[in-house]
């Protein structure tokens, strides 16, 4: 990694933001990220990414449509995915899509693909959760190939065979950056590996540093397949405030709701203001002044060797107010101040 090419970006899920006590509708908020990405563009940040859910409260459910809207109201931000869900999404379709964004923002188009920790869109599109890996498997390999190939052959079992098709508009020679979408599964680092692609780690719990050890097999896995080191990235949530005590407390005050739910939904612990704090100091929640957020981030890029920290800055029902703020602190702040603190201590790659 070098200071030089540290990047740093914003993850969104769309979700549903409020104005002082009103709660915006989904129209409101699709039309508030659009200007929040033009907002980050304007800070100088590298990377504006949006997700694909299915569920109330969240508005990311066709993030291609929604990214091309950004593309046309954004100059220079790159424009991906965190993540796309490929197993329940078609290869063909994707290229498609991707290569038309790729196009009408002039060569800005990224995507991250993973295999969904939000299942949602399995019963949705008629798929069945019990060929969760098959589909990904199946999926990953035709949708490299439209990518590395001019024209395709393939066959599988989970679509209908290619037979020498040439996809229309063209992506550029190669494709475009794809990254793998990891949740701490060392089958999925590895798969990274095999097909030469950047790894992106989902880090929402925890000490993150317990993800060293997935990094350091993703670098053998990479020299055992033949690969150059590719880049490695951080996907965390957070909050940049003017003051430590804005932040914690606002950030709270919105994490521990939708904490609770996902508690229930999936049987983990609730949160409590101490294990808030443990994960405010040690953990994977980057909250804080410009500084702290700062500093934490340029310690996660050495101990486990970024090139890219992403920041997922919305949660539910966090006013607009805020998620402004905090935008425009990441970009004019935090970002300098991260690459300022790795030019004296670069990480060890």
């Amino acid at each position: 990694m070098t200071t030089e090419g540290f990047a740093l970006g914003l993850n969104s899920f769309g979700e549903v933001a409020t104005d002082g006590d009103r709660l915006l509708s989904d129209a409101e908020t699709l039309r508030l990220i659009v200007e929040e990405a033009q907002l980050a563009d304007s800070v100088g940040l590298d990377v504006f990414s949006v997700g694909e859910h299915y569920r109330e409260g969240f508005t990311d459910s066709a993030t291609p449509v929604l990214l091309a809207a950004i593309a046309r109201a954004t100059e220079r931000i790159r424009l991906g995915t965190s993540v796309t869900v490929l197993s329940t999404n078609d290869p063909v379709r994707l290229y498609h899509e991707f290569a038309t964004l790729d196009a009408v923002s002039g060569g800005r188009a990224q995507l991250v693909l993973g295999r969904a920790s939000a299942t949602e869109s399995f019963p949705l599109f008629g798929y069945d959760l019990a060929d969760y890996e098959r589909l990904f498997e199946e999926k990953l390999d035709l949708f490299m190939r439209l990518q590395r190939e001019d024209a395709v052959t393939w066959s599988g079992s989970v679509r209908t065979p290619l037979t020498g098709q040439r996809l229309h508009p063209r992506m550029p020679e190669g494709g475009i950056p794809t990254w793998i979408g990891v949740g701490g599964s060392p089958d999925s680092v590895v798969r990274a590996a095999r097909y030469g692609l950047p790894l992106m780690m989902a880090i929402i719990g925890g000490r993150p540093q317990r993800f060293a050890g997935n990094v350091e097999l993703y670098l053998r896995a990479l020299e055992k397949f033949g690969h150059a080191p590719l880049p490695i990235a951080q996907h965390s949530l957070g909050l940049v405030a003017d003051t430590d005590e804005e932040a914690v407390e606002t950030w709270w005050r919105y994490w521990q709701p939708v904490v609770t739910q996902l508690a229930r939904e999936r049987g983990f612990y609730a949160p409590t203001r101490e294990r808030y704090a443990a994960e405010l100091a040690e953990g994977a929640l980057f909250v804080g002044s410009p500084d702290t957020v700062a500093r934490k981030i340029a310690m996660m890029a050495r101990d486990l060797r970024l090139s890219r920290f992403d920041l997922k800055y919305d949660i539910m029902r966090l006013p607009r107010a805020a998620r402004a703020r905090s935008i425009e602190l990441f970009g004019s702040e935090v970002a300098p101040r991260v690459r300022e603190l790795l030019a004296k201590e670069p990480a060890h790659v």
